[in-house]
């Protein structure tokens, strides 16, 4: 089971084309000193500049080339992997219920800024592509295998990638009392085996279900 992108129809964006590169610079280092800071980041920018911050990605190649040229320090996070932005993108996805969209990412929905993305993978349509291409990839949906001798073919264990299907499947929505983050952001979800692991459930989108997690302890209640 595999999704693709929706294309968004994000309306007319402000011209800026008679805005030369020294305005928006002297206007970002405006926004450093407002702030008494050394550097800005690109929500800061979007809250106090007179521009939006997507202007200075096209202009300069990047936020952080837009900080260098303003003379401002560069401030970011390295240590975070590949996976960790997959993860927090499930988050946001499962909290709006929708694919999200850059100006979702920001606090406190999003870990990480779109100006993150952007400097990680070049533009947020190429995160949002490298994401889908993580999730479909069948190895990665695949469990793996596990001891012959067990009477299970498959680890109990769910994965990012298989979880993210299911939840996607089910429309982020409990499967049994129908409440979601998308509504009501106290929510939080489970995936569920619906033939109990301890009775023989495999770890198979077949046998996998989204529950809230009260349904979901109400159900390990029953069982």
């Amino acid at each position: 089971m595999k999704f693709e992108l929706k294309k968004y129809n994000r309306g007319a964006r402000k011209d800026y084309r008679n805005i030369t590169d020294d305005e928006l610079i002297a206007d970002l280092r405006d926004v450093a000193n407002k702030l008494q800071k050394d550097s800005v980041t690109h929500s800061e920018y979007d809250q106090q500049g007179k521009f939006n911050s997507h202007i200075f990605g096209r202009r300069f190649g990047g936020w952080l080339n837009a900080l260098e040229k303003a003379g401002l320090q560069k401030t970011r996070n390295y240590n975070v992997t590949e996976e960790e932005t997959f993860q927090n993108l499930e988050n946001i996805w499962m909290k709006l219920g929708r694919q999200p969209r850059r100006e979702d990412l920001c606090a406190p929905l999003s870990k990480y800024s779109g100006a993150f993305y952007e400097y990680r993978f070049g533009t947020w349509s190429n995160a949002l592509e490298k994401f889908v291409t993580y999730i479909n990839k069948e190895e990665n949906i695949k469990t793996l295998e596990i001891d012959p001798s067990s009477q299970h073919k498959t680890n109990r264990g769910i994965n990012l990638q298989l979880r993210f299907i299911v939840m996607k499947r089910d429309n982020f929505k409990c499967q049994k009392c129908g409440r979601s983050p998308t509504t009501d952001p106290s929510i939080i979800l489970h995936i569920d085996h619906v033939k109990a692991w301890a009775n023989g459930g495999e770890t198979v989108l077949e046998n996998l279900q989204t529950l809230c997690s009260i349904c979901n302890i109400g159900k390990s209640d029953l069982d």
